[in-house]
């Protein structure tokens, strides 16, 4: 006798629906208790030091919850197989979730219990998108897999100084999950942008440059593979310089004048836009004009931030039977993200006197953005499709 799935509801009826709500319910809870810890106003003993839990649920947190649903939901497209639903989803859910929430059980329980529960997320997520990918023999899908292990080696790292393995290892295996999460992002813009673009601009055709798809990806893993073993100055800026160059001329090939009034389109560039800028930033981080942690914000608030919420937004849209339309609340929401980003990353440069105050412009207004992505998102991912189908 089959038994019935206890979690039998819409919102686990396909990968994107339950990571894209818990991705954005971690963007509002991470940043309220960043700034609660940051300010002194919350103390509490943690099993990370406070600036590794910022970067390492930002990332392995919040980026790594779109990712899944992401993953989740384009695999069953691509290999025409079937991801995990109802209770196997729930359960990779909570993984994730207990993932978040046992650091603050530091003290009560085992650090090594907190890093192997957090530790066993990625593996599990890329056995369950490994899956489909074997069954229908798509094998040239399988760097996704490499990506999520690399994802996995950086969580390692981080874990490992917590638990007094290595020395100074957390801050590389932040350094290899940015870098990773970057790449990928590169990588999935060459699938979805034309097709995107082609969908929301009705004559369009783009025309895809595989020379430039190559040299904007490996230029980008240039460069962040010489962070990685600490080579800045004229080295690290000719290869940021190359990024620039490729990046720029791979959007500039996508590009469409009508993008501007698709809001779900717009976003997108300029999402990719904050990652050629933190190209741009990691040239003059090199010879120490600008400090380096506004390239790594070009990359995370700008690119990931901005980038994330425009990819969840439309596949949200795409795969709920909706129009693939954004309202104006979602629209605005495009818009306080992209002023968080300008807040938290140019704006210092011009007005370093004015750092707190901005830093707080971009807090308030990363909060606005995010509630408003669950006001009108938290229905159409929790309901069921409107146009009857499965998923």
């Amino acid at each position: 006798m089959k038994s019935h799935p206890i979690f039998d509801y819409p919102l686990f009826a396909l990968g994107f629906r339950a990571f894209f709500l818990l991705a954005g319910l971690a963007a509002l809870v991470l940043i309220v208790f960043w700034n609660a810890l940051f300010s002194g106003s919350l103390t509490t003993e943690h099993y990370f030091s406070y600036n590794y839990w910022h970067a390492h649920e930002m990332l392995l947190g919040y980026a790594v919850a779109v990712i899944s649903g992401f993953l989740l939901t384009a695999v069953k497209n691509w290999t025409g197989k079937p991801t995990i639903t109802g209770d196997q989803l729930a359960s990779l859910c909570l993984l994730w979730l207990y993932g978040r929430l046992l650091p603050f059980y530091s003290g009560m329980l085992p650090d090594l219990l907190i890093a192997l529960v957090d530790f066993a997320f990625l593996p599990a997520l890329a056995y369950q998108v490994s899956k489909p990918i074997f069954e229908a023999k798509q094998y040239k899908n399988l760097f996704f897999i490499g990506l999520l292990l690399l994802l996995m080696l950086g969580n390692g790292l981080i874990h490992a100084e917590m638990l007094g393995v290595l020395d100074n290892s957390a801050a590389t295996g932040i350094q290899l999950v940015v870098a990773t999460i970057i790449v990928l992002i590169l990588i999935i813009a060459g699938r979805v942008f034309p097709f995107f673009t082609e969908r929301g601009i009705p004559g369009t055709l783009i025309i895809k440059n595989p020379i430039l798809d190559i040299v904007s990806v490996a230029s980008a893993v240039v460069v962040f593979s010489l962070q990685l073993i600490d080579v800045s100055g004229h080295l690290l800026a000719l290869a940021a310089c190359i990024a620039v160059v490729a990046n720029f001329a791979r959007l500039s090939g996508w590009y469409v004048k009508r993008i501007w009034y698709v809001p779900l389109l717009w976003v997108l560039y300029i999402g990719y836009t904050w990652i050629i800028s933190g190209f741009i930033l990691t040239v003059l981080s090199a010879y120490q004009v600008v400090q380096t942690s506004l390239a790594l914000h070009a990359f995370t608030v700008g690119g990931i931030g901005v980038l994330t919420l425009g990819m969840m937004a439309r596949v949200s849209l795409g795969h709920t039977g909706y129009s693939l339309k954004a309202s104006n609340a979602i629209a605005i929401a495009f818009i306080l993200l992209n002023i968080a980003a300008l807040f938290r990353v140019l704006l210092p440069i011009a007005m370093p006197a004015w750092y707190e105050s901005l830093i707080y412009i971009s807090t308030l207004s990363w909060l606005a953005a995010f509630s408003l992505f669950i006001f009108i998102y938290g229905p159409i991912l929790t309901r069921a499709r409107i146009d009857g189908q499965d998923g």
